[in-house]
């Protein structure tokens, strides 16, 4: 059939007017959808105790997102972060991405802070095919399960507890001779997961012993009565995992029973930050933690996203939460520019076999969808943190499962 001028049916006229048309509306079709932005949910907690985390995981994703925003987006379009409130609770969390699955039809979600949350979310994102990144959730059972432990839509940009367990208590016990240890850590999966991997690593040291174990609610401000039994029992070390509201109220209730100076806290709590430093300094002077990250690496794009953080936001200091969401919302972008593609299953693809250069360091996922990445080793002195080492946060499986 010709559509050139000279036709002598008006019927193949008519058809080819139909063609033309009907390849322009597929074209429009196909250009409206690739300027459609690209949907990336944040699912942390808003409200609650734990709003103060879910605060910082915003800002810093909002800043990432800005940042490839203003660089041009990512393939053509741009970046649209969409915000779930788990409130730090496993049942609003789920609720929170089933909404983000459903109505906001967002094929990647970044989430949650909470352990707890991170573990009910893994087979809801699993049954939809909706890639899920973790940020900040530390429980080493995300890890077990994740990759070809069952869980193949879920990755972990974190690192786990397991790792930052058994480093915490090498330090302790071989550079700073500590072997008589009390637990005071937070009930929660994360606090609770530590603590068994803490357990796990204990035999290895012959004479280190734990000599009580407590926990702790969120909503507590009284640990007197506990701090007490710690000093009776002769503990060189308080091994805490917890919230880092919480880690000054302990502090300065260690100061007024006079434990400063002889009973140490080693594990992670934001040791580092000024205010839980000012809240107590003699207690806190000699405190060991192992953490994702902090102000102080001295890495040149890290003390740029410091300096640009506190521009943003006002002077603010970014806490680990802040930079973990930052880094992370980085990593999804370039899998993305990886794929060409900002479809989940091809996000996947790329993630499991990228090599990210973040600003603490190379990042690579193992075959459980871990990150093996850098992390920092910190002891407080004099008032300040100073790093005394990075450690490989490389998951041994065999060990593990010993």
């Amino acid at each position: 059939m010709s559509c050139f001028p000279g036709i002598p049916s008006l019927r193949a006229a008519a058809r080819c007017v139909l063609v033309a048309m009907a390849g322009a509306g597929a074209f429009t079709l196909a250009a409206a959808e690739a300027a459609e932005p690209i949907k990336i949910g944040i699912i942390a907690p808003m409200s609650g105790p734990n709003a103060r985390y879910g605060a910082f995981a915003n800002k810093g994703a909002a800043l990432a997102a800005k940042e490839i925003n203003d660089a041009g987006g990512l393939l053509g379009r741009k970046l649209e972060l969409v915000s779930g409130d788990s409130q730090c609770v496993p049942a609003e969390g789920v609720a929170a991405t089933q909404r983000m699955i459903s109505l906001d039809k967002t094929p990647i979600i970044i989430g949650d802070v909470c352990s707890s949350v991170t573990l009910a979310m893994e087979p809801l994102v699993e049954e939809s095919k909706v890639l899920l990144v973790n940020a900040a959730s530390s429980n080493p059972d995300i890890t077990y399960k994740a990759g070809v432990g069952g869980f193949k839509w879920t990755f972990r940009n974190y690192p786990t507890d397991e790792v930052r367990a058994a480093t915490v208590l090498e330090y302790a016990v071989k550079t700073k001779g500590f072997k008589k240890f009390a637990v005071l850590s937070v009930d929660s999966d994360y606090g609770r997961g530590a603590i068994k991997f803490t357990k796990r690593y204990l035999p290895k040291y012959e004479g280190a012993e734990i000599l009580s174990e407590d926990y702790y609610k969120d909503s507590e401000t009284d640990f007197r009565s506990v701090l007490s039994k710690i000093r009776r029992s002769g503990a060189q070390a308080i091994i805490l995992y917890g919230q880092a509201d919480t880690t000054p109220i302990i502090a300065r209730q260690m100061l007024e029973l006079g434990l400063a100076g002889k009973v140490a806290l080693v594990g992670n709590g934001e040791f580092n930050t000024k205010e839980t430093i000012a809240a107590a300094p003699k207690v806190m002077n000699g405190a060991v933690e192992a953490a994702a990250w902090l102000p102080e690496v001295p890495a040149p794009r890290s003390l740029k996203f410091v300096e640009d953080y506190k521009k943003a936001y006002g002077g603010e200091m970014p806490n680990n939460h802040a930079y973990t969401h930052y880094d992370t919302l980085q990593l999804v972008a370039q899998a993305i520019r990886n794929a060409k593609s900002a479809k989940g299953e091809d996000v996947r693809n790329a993630l499991a076999v990228i090599k990210y250069d973040s600003p603490m360091g190379v990042v690579t996922f193992d075959d459980h969808n871990q990150a093996v990445q850098p992390m920092v080793l910190l002891e407080i002195v004099d008032g300040k943190p100073v790093i005394k080492g990075t450690i490989t946060t490389k998951v041994d499986y065999g060990t593990a499962a010993k």
